[in-house]
């Protein structure tokens, strides 16, 4: 038997119990643990007969084991950094997760990464107990050194991506430039020039506003290119 805790278009936070039973579907922004289902962002929910799921609302995620994000550093402690992902939680990394041989008694930590300094890294552990806790350790992972961090939607990730990378390769080849799109909302851009990056910021936020639209993807192709014609790039 099914029990559904909410009602269709109620808003709903993270963690949050929509529904219980063992014929319940665990929609999109939802997961099951056991028998029960629970939100993973603010939105609202809908519910469809035994499915539900949930609308997202802008502004925040609660990321998964495994995921890429880019975190900006809000606090540092004497072993650790405390890390904005723009999560209902502040992660956590630790020291021994990001820098090869580290003594808190002669090394100092700030010296690695100061509060505002931006990262790329995984999620290495998040069990809802405490905070996620973060990793560097591996290839392309740690500090933002160059280009640039821009901030969208959460729930416009998915279309800025595009279905097997599409859009996302329509961005990079058509500007070459590197382009790292995190879950959590925030893509890092690595462009030759600031004319290409600034072109691909405004590509992406065509991407945010019309994303409802359909053949966007061939839009934003042209879109970059008459850009570039426009300022001299060929």
């Amino acid at each position: 038997m099914a029990n559904i805790y909410v009602a269709n278009r109620q808003i709903v936070k993270p963690g949050d119990l929509l529904a219980e039973g063992d014929d319940v579907t665990a929609g999109s922004y939802t997961y099951k643990v056991g028998s029960k289902v629970y939100g993973t962002v603010i939105g609202l929910a809908e519910v469809k007969e035994n499915a539900v799921s949930i609308i997202p609302l802008e502004g925040i995620v609660v990321p998964r084991e495994g995921d890429l994000v880019i975190g900006v550093v809000v606090g540092v402690g004497i072993t650790n950094w405390f890390i904005d992902i723009r999560a209902p939680y502040k992660a956590v990394l630790n020291a021994s997760e990001a820098v090869e041989q580290f003594n808190p008694l002669t090394d100092d930590i700030r010296k690695y990464l100061d509060v505002g300094d931006y990262i790329l890294a995984k999620i290495l552990i998040f069990d809802r107990s405490r905070g996620p806790v973060l990793t560097t350790k591996a290839k392309g992972l740690g500090k933002i050194v160059e280009g640039v961090v821009v901030d969208v939607k959460p729930s416009r990730v998915p279309r800025i991506v595009g279905k097997k990378k599409t859009m996302l390769e329509a961005l990079t080849s058509s500007t070459n430039c590197n382009i790292t799109v995190a879950v959590n909302g925030r893509i890092w851009i690595k462009c030759p020039n600031s004319l290409l990056e600034d072109i691909v910021i405004r590509a992406i936020r065509k991407i945010e506003s019309e994303a409802h639209i359909p053949g966007l993807t061939d839009r934003i192709r042209k879109f970059i290119e008459d850009e570039k014609r426009r300022v001299g790039i060929r």
